[in-house]
């Protein structure tokens, strides 16, 4: 019959399909969107919008990237499944097959190029947007009030999550991300005890978290009071989002919360006497030390 002469070549394609189908399910799986640990909305930032667009884009670039061979392939593997099953070769349908691939190979050349200039596009655009928006936060975060915030700030081999400046002192915030587990009733248990040396989490108990934010906050009260010539109160942060935190016999030198009300809980906290010259000096220390982090080639762009 020669119908099976078209249809028994088929079989050749069953690979590209299982892997065109992987492809598509790990696009699918793709999502950049962050929510919130304490109430689960989706957490906004400047440039959200352009930020989900590029997204987006990436996405379709690794989807075009991906199933570019496959689909190119895909005529060329019938083909030659056509010339073990055809009983005389026709040269004007090899032909056709290669013209065919080297359409394909064109069109997704064509709808990468297309992506490629889409994400530069959106990174600009997104660019741009972070840029204005870091101005205008100004309006509520001026250089001159008494409180500021610095993230990712380099210390010893490593990085503080944020440094928080306050009119009573300098705050170091470490955040810890952990996955809350469930009784076998399907039920979350999100109770951690602190204790002065260490975490109890329900099944397993951690201490580096605290030895860890002990140590950068030591780092950076050294660090501070060596470059202004001033003492300066720094006190540590430890902070567990989505997480009920009982502190009741936890360390006199950290706090340690779920993040919760975390900006009320600072502005209340002095750690000790901190006058406006030391405050002032803090600050100008911190900002030159991110200005000069952001002048070196590594981090640029």
């Amino acid at each position: 019959m020669a119908w099976l002469e078209y249809l028994l070549p088929l079989i050749f394609l069953f690979p590209l399909a299982a892997l065109a189908v992987i492809v598509v399910a790990l696009r699918n799986l793709h999502d950049a969107r962050v929510r919130s640990p304490f109430d689960a909305h989706p957490l906004r930032e400047p440039g959200q919008a352009l930020r989900d667009r590029l997204d987006r884009a990436f996405a379709g670039l690794f989807l075009n990237g991906a199933l570019g061979p496959i689909v190119t392939l895909a005529p060329l593997v019938y083909g030659m499944g056509r010339m073990l099953f055809a009983s005389e070769q026709a040269w004007v349908e090899w032909t056709l097959y290669g013209v065919l691939s080297t359409l394909m190979v064109l069109l997704f050349c064509f709808l990468l190029m297309r992506d490629f200039q889409r994400i530069r596009r959106l990174k600009l655009g997104l660019a741009c947007e972070l840029a204005v928006g870091q101005e205008l936060e100004r309006l509520i975060r001026p250089e001159a009030h008494p409180y500021y915030v610095f993230h990712d700030v380099p210390a010893s081999g490593t990085r503080i999550n944020h440094v928080v400046v306050t009119p009573c002192g300098v705050f170091v915030v470490e955040t810890r991300a952990r996955t809350r587990p469930f009784t076998p009733s399907g039920k979350e248990v999100n109770l951690v005890t602190v204790e002065p040396s260490r975490l109890r989490f329900p099944g397993w108990s951690e201490r580096k978290p605290l030895e860890k934010t002990r140590e950068l906050t030591r780092w950076l009260g050294h660090w501070l009071s060596a470059l202004t010539e001033r003492e300066v109160p720094v006190m540590g942060v430890l902070t567990l989002p989505g997480w009920d935190v009982d502190a009741s016999q936890g360390p006199d030198d950290l706090l340690v919360v779920s993040g919760e009300d975390l900006a009320d809980r600072l502005a209340e906290l002095c750690p000790g006497e901190f006058d406006n010259a030391t405050h002032d000096a803090v600050i100008g220390v911190l900002m030159e030390r991110a200005a000069r982090l952001e002048r070196l080639p590594g981090n640029a762009g």
